[in-house]
């Protein structure tokens, strides 16, 4: 069931995190512009963001998902551990179904391309605000229809950690520089890279990479 609109007595206060300070000005403006939106801070990575929710403690957070320094998954997951409650939109350049499927595992909300038309956007907000789930309609749909088909994609049975572990090492990341990131130490890693292998019946990180290319996760 849909819920009322969000309490229009007052704005929605909104902490975008996103590393092109382009981008971050743009939808700034589109917000702002927005009747009863109000962005009270920015932020150009993961941690930035963590922090910024802390400090704002924003109605919602639009959440990037490639970030420098841990991922947007680890900064959705660190925010829901610190207050499940928290609402979260993940905004991103990647609208395969896996990295949907992935960010609302780690506790998003909501999921906007970055292709979307503008107004999706504003939206997306107005209805995760009210205490809706938002999927942008095309992705939605996408969804939809991959569920109808049964679990396609190779990623399916990966948990959302070990998917942004994959993504890592198919960028070239070594063990040692994702422990780094993600706070793990490299044997916990790579325990992790051992049993991605094992659920993607692959044998190298090459492997690895080659699969994230062919499935568009990764840039060549």
């Amino acid at each position: 069931m849909i819920k009322t609109a969000f309490d229009e007595s007052r704005r929605i206060r909104v902490v975008m995190v996103d590393d092109h300070a382009v981008v971050r000005a743009g939808y700034r403006t589109l917000l702002g512009n927005a009747n009863g939106i109000e962005v009270v801070a920015e932020a150009d990575s993961g941690e930035a963001g963590f922090r910024a929710f802390v400090e704002h403690e924003p109605d919602i957070v639009i959440m990037d998902i490639s970030l420098p320094g841990i991922s947007g998954f680890e900064a959705i997951r660190r925010i829901v551990a610190r207050n499940s409650a928290a609402k979260i939109l993940a905004f991103s350049m990647h609208e395969d179904t896996a990295f949907v499927e992935q960010a609302l595992q780690a506790g998003a909300r909501g999921y906007v391309g970055k292709s979307s038309a503008p107004i999706i956007l504003v939206e997306a907000v107005q209805q995760i605000a009210a205490g809706n789930i938002y999927l942008e309609p095309e992705i939605a749909q996408r969804l939809a229809f991959q569920k109808t088909r049964g679990p396609t994609s190779p990623f399916a049975n990966l948990s959302t950690r070990e998917f942004e572990i994959f993504c890592l090492l198919a960028e070239g990341f070594s063990a040692s520089d994702i422990g780094s990131r993600l706070s793990l130490s490299a044997k916990t890693v790579a325990n992790y890279s051992t049993q991605i292998k094992n659920k993607l019946e692959v044998n190298s990180v090459a492997d690895i990479a080659r699969m994230a290319i062919r499935h568009g996760i990764v840039e060549p």
